[in-house]
């Protein structure tokens, strides 16, 4: 279609939305911690899958410095991000070599590569 060039750019992508309210998983998590009853008896009275419960109680902990040996949000995030850049930068260098080799063949074209 020319004349148009939204039909090129790419569609931003959306969330996944989420199955369970952060609130819900919020109370569920706080009856784990001051209950102390196992995670599976509170995701079962709640309607949750225990797994479900399990991974966000063990987020929390994370993120309050309860559980060491786990990355919190705020640091896989940036990890996300540094492998981001990471791509791009590689990406950029690869680019950066092939011009440079092309470049090269065009000013000294008796030169072998």
């Amino acid at each position: 279609m020319p004349g148009f060039p939204w039909w090129k750019e790419k569609p931003e992508v959306m969330a996944r939305a989420r199955k369970y309210p952060v609130e819900l998983l919020e109370r569920a998590t706080r009856l784990v911690f001051e209950s102390g009853r196992p995670i599976t008896h509170v995701a079962a009275d709640l309607g949750i899958p225990s797994e479900t419960l399990r991974k966000h109680v063990r987020q929390v902990e994370a993120n309050e410095g309860r559980r060491p040996d786990a990355l919190t949000t705020v640091e896989r995030e940036e990890i996300r991000k540094l492998r981001k850049e990471n791509f791009e930068l590689r990406r950029a260098n690869e680019i950066l070599k092939a011009a440079s080799v092309f470049f090269a063949s065009e000013l000294d074209p008796h030169r072998t590569r």
